[in-house]
């Protein structure tokens, strides 16, 4: 045999010897010797305390994904018992705790300098992340300048979990939050290349701004968060508050630089309630549930979320489009359009300060404590203050609107804007009883004082599809024509009308009236008035026509004359909205003479809640007084101000009708009531 070739052999013999040696040394020797040294140097490296408290064992494994001859050489495996991971802060409970910790070495992955770990498992751990206020945080390790990145590369291939808690607290977002994770059983079959969809079920449960959180669900490996991995699958649901939201689907990297793309589940008592979760400003509404696509595309100016073709309920009415939220300087974008087929009038009710929930608490609690007994108009306060977190431009559509009592609403159009703390509606549209009613009304919250803009034109509303309880009565229906053009400032329904300036106009066209019919409509102070004008017999009207003039919150009557085939009815006087008191006049004159006499005059006084009709007003007055006292004075505080004042219809109003449209002198202000 020649010279070199025993030297080979002899070489490769003693390296084979001294490989056997090592690992029967590595197998052999108690690592409970090392321990201290293990403990200082990993202290070091960490910047912090570390400890290994419990046994420190090594062992050599066969491989599970190996072939060939690798298949023959043992992967060491280390087990380490109750770890100890300090807080870089001293007055901290520990980072972590972990009972039980195996790891699985892939040895030949080192010389590609990569510590690449076959199998991590974890049993029975608690580890705690913490940011603070002054934004510094545990998770940081090392020497804060070492910013020299390291020349290895560090891979987990397999990670096993066993009732693994883990803390997130963010002081700065006042965020608490700890879930429980537990490996499912077919995950210990899984490998990288070929993982099943759900490997990880976990449950949480914490705070968020002080709202108490749960939830529970299931998703891939934590493994899939690697930059190389795909999208972690995700399905689990989580309840904030009242707010519950359900998720479907992927997510991207663990700081959330790629897309998402997941079936979204939002539920809740009202929507204006996501703002503290989502920062998105939507207004108060009933009791909702929506379900949709969510799609999140990152962009280099912001990013982009769509929640696409979601559909759901709002109270009792259906919902349904897509919106878009694009993150932008200097205020994100909310876009889209929505949709209702069937859209209830009482789940509007949140939208004017009407609380329609059935959900108590807070909610409730809130009502109660805004609205004084003494007041008819609310005094809540209207809070401006999410207005400047973002801007809007979302087009509604109503197919059919439907009230209590079947007054059908149809095709509502509204387009809503936001634009630097102005919120406008341009244009709010119904079709309503046969007729049109066009709003626009626009709020300014620029500043501490909202100023307000309203302009209402009501056309061809019928009156037989207005009350449709009276259509019974053998009678004949006009149409109700109205102008309203307000302006004001203040902080509340309340105050701005106390503060308001403008005109409001009204037309009602021939028909029949009667204490009756007024009374199956709902309009009791005005059924007072007839029955006391016109006894029980119904009376035919010629025309209603009223123009009334808001100089800073009192609102004067130019013109309010009733015309009959035997008399005129004129109305004078004025309504203060400061003190929501009423001083009206009723004057009837016979227009020939009949043995029929009409009454001495009326006048309507005292307040919204309680007001006086006539000369000895009783209960029955004193309760329908509110009615048509609320129905004058709701422009800024309903969608729908002039529905409710006329009753009567006809056609022949040319007469009257220039009366209302001639210059005319201003009403004499009359001395205040106390």
């Amino acid at each position: 045999m020649p010279r070199y070739v025993k030297i080979i052999l002899a070489g490769l013999a003693a390296l084979l010897l001294s490989l056997i040696l090592c690992v029967i040394v590595i197998s052999t020797v108690s690592w409970e010797y090392a321990k201290p040294w293990i403990n200082q140097q990993a202290s070091t490296l960490a910047n912090r305390p570390v400890a290994v408290n419990g046994r420190l064992t090594l062992r050599w494994v066969k491989p599970s994904n190996q072939e060939g001859w690798r298949s023959w050489i043992p992967w060491p495996e280390i087990s380490a018992d109750n770890i100890m991971l300090g807080n870089p802060w001293k007055d901290a409970a520990n980072m972590a705790d972990i009972k039980s910790l195996k790891v699985v070495f892939n040895p030949w992955a080192l010389p590609g300098h990569t510590v690449q770990i076959q199998n991590l498992e974890v049993r029975d751990g608690n580890i705690s992340l913490e940011k603070r206020e002054d934004k510094s945080n545990n998770w940081t390790f090392g020497k804060q300048q070492d910013t020299k990145p390291s020349a290895w590369d560090f891979e987990i291939q397999h990670l096993i979990l066993n009732n693994v808690q883990l803390r997130f607290a963010d002081q700065t977002r006042q965020l608490d939050l700890t879930a429980t994770f537990n490996s499912l059983r077919q995950a210990s079959s899984s490998t990288a290349s070929n993982p099943e969809p759900y490997e990880v079920d976990w449950v949480v449960k914490g705070t968020y701004q002080d709202k108490a959180v749960q939830g529970k669900g299931r998703m891939g490996t934590l493994l899939s968060l690697r930059a190389d991995a795909a999208p972690l699958r995700v399905d689990g649901d989580v309840r904030i508050d009242s707010t519950s939201i359900g998720a479907t689907g992927t997510l991207p990297k663990l700081d959330l630089s790629g897309p998402l793309d997941i079936q979204l589940r939002l539920s809740g008592d009202s929507m204006h309630e996501l703002y503290s979760i989502l920062g998105v400003v939507l207004p108060t509404t009933a009791p909702y549930h929506t379900e949709g696509r969510l799609v999140r595309t990152p962009g280099a100016d912001g990013d982009t979320w769509l929640y696409e073709n979601f559909k759901g309920t709002v109270g009792k009415s259906d919902l349904a489009g897509t919106l878009r939220y694009q993150v932008r300087k200097p205020r994100p974008l909310l876009t889209g359009q929505l949709e209702s087929k069937l859209l209830r009038l009482r789940d509007l009710g949140p939208l004017i300060g009407i609380d329609t929930s059935t959900v108590k608490g807070k909610t409730a609690r809130q009502a109660a404590q805004a609205q004084p007994k003494n007041k008819a108009l609310p005094v809540k306060h209207i809070d401006t203050a999410r207005w400047g977190a973002m801007d809007a431009d979302v087009k509604f559509t109503g197919r059919k609107i439907v009230r209590d009592k079947s007054l059908p609403l149809d095709n509502i159009s509204a387009h809503v804007e936001l634009n630097d703390r102005v919120l406008s509606f341009r244009p709010l549209n119904f079709g309503v009883a046969g007729g049109t009613l066009s709003n626009t009304l626009v709020l300014n919250g620029q500043e501490k004082t909202i100023k307000a803009r309203i302009k209402t034109t009501a056309k061809h509303l019928k009156l037989k599809q207005l009350f449709p309880a009276a259509a019974s009565m053998k009678a004949s229906f006009g149409e109700v024509y109205g102008d309203l053009s307000l302006t004001g400032s203040g902080t509340s329904v309340a105050t701005l009308l106390a503060h308001a300036n403008g005109q409001v106009q009204l037309l009602v066209s021939r028909g029949t009236i009667s204490k009756a019919l007024l009374e199956t409509a709902g309009l009791n102070i005005a059924n007072i008035i007839i029955g006391k004008l016109f006894g029980d017999k119904q009376v035919v009207l010629n025309c209603l026509a009223g123009d009334f003039v808001m100089t800073d919150g009192l609102l004067q009557t130019r013109v309010f004359t009733l015309e009959t085939d035997d008399a005129l009815v004129e109305l004078t006087g004025q309504i203060t909205f400061a003190n929501e008191r009423l001083d009206l006049d009723v004057k009837p004159d016979n227009k020939s003479l009949r043995i029929f006499t009409l009454r001495s005059p009326l006048y309507v006084k005292g307040t919204f809640k309680n007001p006086d009709v006539g000369v000895q007003a009783g209960p029955l007055a004193a309760r329908a007084g509110a009615a048509i006292a609320l129905g004058l004075a709701s422009p800024f505080a309903a969608i729908l101000p002039l529905l409710n004042l006329g009753t009567n219809d006809s056609s022949d109003c040319g007469a009257l009708l220039a009366q209302v449209e001639k210059p005319s002198k201003a009403p004499q202000k009359r001395p205040a009531q106390k």
